[in-house]
């Protein structure tokens, strides 16, 4: 379960079963899909951590207005969580959704999933987590007016457990992947009055720039620099950076 203080609105719990359901919808039409190597192992959270995703979602308010889009899960984020971005301590302790995750069929030795027991910490998950509990005073206060969302929801790895992002897939996946990525994300476009569509790197922005486009949206698009600790940029004082870039576009 989760913790809010106050009761959701009969057009907050409306929203919630919306985004649920087009949720089931992407985990199921990527489930149909298939990868060949170098990808050995994929993870789908929407699958074994559906409960714990499902919590997620009844965070955020019917007049969320600020999306944060990410590319796809990392192994001890979301993979572990079932929230985008999902550090276990920003996800147990700041938001206090609590759950027990399922099995992966055919789990990495180097992968394992222990849910909100992982003793491993997103470092992309923690920064940008910590952003939002620096600037705001509780998650129901973010949530009110924020969203934050992973357009892929599987994680890929290779035989070694190297990570292997969407982009890098080979043009005929990536299309197929994309055609299931791009129809959730124009239905979460389609459910909330969003005024700014922030992407999580450039691979996100671009994105949005292609589906926002699609529905003629009014909101504004805009990017922050991804935490990631691979991109050197986001080494050096990345919530500073992100805060300014925030900042600039009018967002905060």
């Amino acid at each position: 379960m989760n913790r809010q203080s106050t009761r959701p609105s009969r057009n907050d719990r409306k929203t919630h079963d919306r985004l649920c359901d087009a949720a089931e919808r992407l985990r199921d039409s990527v489930n149909r899909l298939s990868f060949d190597e170098p990808i050995t192992h994929i993870y789908n959270p929407l699958d074994y951590a559906w409960d714990l995703h499902q919590c997620y979602i009844r965070q955020v308010s019917s007049q969320a207005e600020v999306l944060l889009l990410g590319m796809n899960p990392g192994p001890w984020g979301m993979a572990q969580t079932g929230v985008p971005f999902g550090e276990v301590a920003a996800v147990r302790d700041w938001m206090g959704i609590e759950g027990e995750v399922g099995s992966v069929e055919h789990e990495h030795p180097k992968r394992p999933i222990e849910g909100l027991a992982c003793p491993r910490s997103e470092v992309s998950g923690r920064r940008l987590w910590g952003l939002m509990q620096e600037q705001f005073e509780s998650p129901e206060a973010f949530f009110q007016k924020h969203f934050v969302l992973n357009y892929c929801p599987l994680v890929f790895m290779e035989s070694s457990g190297r990570n292997r992002t969407p982009d890098k897939l080979p043009a005929e996946e990536r299309d197929a992947l994309q055609e299931c990525c791009d129809e959730h994300l124009r239905d979460v476009l389609s459910l909330l009055p969003w005024k700014h569509l922030v992407g999580v790197g450039a691979f996100a922005e671009n994105c949005l720039k292609r589906v926002a486009g699609d529905n003629a949206s009014s909101a504004q698009i805009s990017r922050i620099l991804h935490p990631s600790p691979a991109s050197p940029a986001a080494n050096r004082d990345w919530a500073g950076t992100a805060l300014a870039q925030l900042q600039s576009t009018g967002v905060w």
